[in-house]
C-alpha cells in the first residue's frame, strides 16, 4: 500500500491549523518548514498555495485563514462578517499595525493615539505592539494637539517626528491633509494610506490652492504597497518610500 504523499499545500494547511487557524503571509514564510521543498522560491510557492487552495480564505491582504476555523478565527479577531462597522474597525487597525511593525523594523519609535490602543492589530491590541501612546515633548502644545490624533507617527532617535501616516478607509481625506498642513514645518514625510481606488480622490483634494505648500510632500500609499513592504521587510531601505 502506497503512503499518501505529504504535499506542500497540506503542510501549509497544517501549519495554519497549528497556529490557531490564521497567519500573515510573512509569518507563514517563517513558520512553514520548506527545507525539503524542491524549489528555489519557497515563498512564492507559499503565496501561490494560500491564493489557490480551496481550504484557505483571505481575511485581509496578507492575512489568511483556514475555512474550517472560520467561526473561531472571526470570533478571536472580533470580526463580524457583514457588519460594516466591525469590518472598517478591523481594517483600520490592521493597517495601523502594519505601519507600526514596519516602523519598529526600521528602529523608529512608533506612536498611535491613546484612543486607538485597544484597537486590534490581528489578535493583539495596538497598545501592546506600539512603543508609545503619549507624544514626546518635541514641539509646542498647539502643534502637539494637531499631531495627537495622527494614526501612526514614527519618531527618530532624537525623538523628532520622521513620518506621519493617516489611514483613510472611509473617512474624509481632506481632514488628514489639513493636519499635515498644520505640521508642514517639520522635516518629516506625510502619507495617506488607503485603498488604491481612492487615489484619484486623494489627488483631487490635494491639488487645491490651500494645500499648495504641501502638495509635493504628501504621498499616497495603497494597501497593497503597505502589505508588500511588510512582507519583504528584510529588503527594506530608507528610500523605499
Amino acid at each position: 500500500m502506497k503512503t499518501k504523499k505529504y504535499t506542500q499545500t497540506q503542510q501549509v494547511i497544517d501549519t495554519l491549523r497549528e497556529h490557531g487557524g490564521y497567519a500573515t503571509l510573512r509569518n507563514l514564510y517563517h513558520l512553514v518548514d520548506t527545507s525539503t521543498w524542491a524549489t528555489k522560491t519557497p515563498q512564492e510557492s507559499i503565496r501561490r498555495i494560500v491564493q489557490q487552495s480551496s481550504d484557505i480564505f483571505k481575511i485581509q491582504p496578507g492575512l489568511w485563514a483556514l475555512k474550517e476555523c472560520r467561526d473561531d478565527v472571526m470570533h478571536k479577531l472580533e470580526l463580524k462578517p457583514g457588519n460594516k462597522k466591525s469590518e472598517e474597525t478591523f481594517t483600520h487597525g490592521y493597517y495601523q499595525g502594519l505601519l507600526v511593525e514596519i516602523g519598529k523594523f526600521r528602529r523608529m519609535t512608533t506612536y498611535v493615539p491613546a484612543q486607538d490602543q485597544n484597537r486590534l492589530f490581528i489578535d493583539k491590541k495596538l497598545g501592546e505592539i506600539t512603543d508609545i501612546t503619549n507624544l514626546p515633548d518635541f514641539t509646542y502644545d498647539n502643534l502637539k494637539r494637531k499631531a495627537r490624533s495622527i494614526d501612526v507617527i514614527w519618531f527618530n532617535e532624537r525623538q523628532m517626528p520622521s513620518d506621519f501616516y493617516e489611514v483613510e478607509h472611509t473617512t474624509d481625506i481632506k481632514n488628514s491633509l489639513s493636519k499635515f498642513y498644520e505640521l508642514q514645518d517639520f522635516h518629516a514625510g506625510f502619507f495617506i494610506v488607503a485603498d488604491a481606488k481612492r487615489k484619484k480622490e486623494f489627488e483631487d483634494k490635494l491639488n487645491v490652492s490651500m494645500f499648495s505648500s504641501i502638495e509635493k510632500r504628501v504621498k499616497f500609499l495603497n494597501y497593497a504597497q503597505v502589505v508588500g513592504i511588510y512582507e519583504g521587510m528584510r529588503k527594506i531601505e530608507r528610500n523605499l518610500w
